[in-house]
């Protein structure tokens, strides 16, 4: 219960506490959103990351020229997660590389926790530049359990060296 008389208003302790809630709620929500730790969890549809990926000048492709998630043959972004995104673009930033996405989170890639199909990882063509900056500026990291050869950046994202494409697991937002 609150009054107003002059310039002076009184307030309830439940009244109070509820401001002071609010207050606090609007605080972390703000705190969170300038961390940038807001929404770089969250799944994104397909049309959503093939728009972002557009604007941001990066290709991709598909051996059956489609984006059914179900269909190993396409390449799709269904449930891709922002942070892979920003990620992506990120990379393309800092290596001046042109970049053409052949995978995403569509069937046909091994499973797990960080994986194509939740949203973790995308496959990049095999490029000389890429190649070149990703060689040049991550750490070597040893290889795979099948042999393939990782390279770690600072970010903590891991590019493996599958022959034909890379494979990057993005853990962030960084390259």
């Amino acid at each position: 219960m609150e009054s107003i008389s002059g310039d002076t208003m009184t307030l309830s302790t439940p009244t109070l506490r509820l401001r002071t809630g609010s207050v606090l709620a609007a605080l972390l929500l703000a705190v969170v959103g300038t961390l940038g730790l807001a929404g770089t969890a969250t799944a994104v549809t397909h049309a959503s990351a093939a728009s972002q990926f557009s604007a941001a000048g990066i290709g991709w492709t598909s051996s059956g020229g489609c984006s059914d998630p179900g269909n190993s043959t396409c390449t799709s972004f269904e449930g891709i997660r922002q942070a892979t995104i920003d990620g992506a673009i990120t990379l393309k930033n800092a290596s001046g590389c042109g970049l053409t996405i052949t995978g995403g989170t569509e069937t046909g890639h091994a499973g797990g926790t960080y994986s194509h199909g939740t949203g973790y990882k995308l496959d990049f063509s095999r490029t000389t530049c890429l190649t070149s900056w990703v060689h040049n500026t991550y750490t070597y990291s040893g290889t795979r359990s099948d042999g393939t050869p990782l390279y770690t950046a600072a970010s903590g994202n891991v590019y493996a060296d599958e022959g034909n494409h890379w494979d990057v697991l993005y853990y962030s937002c960084g390259c």
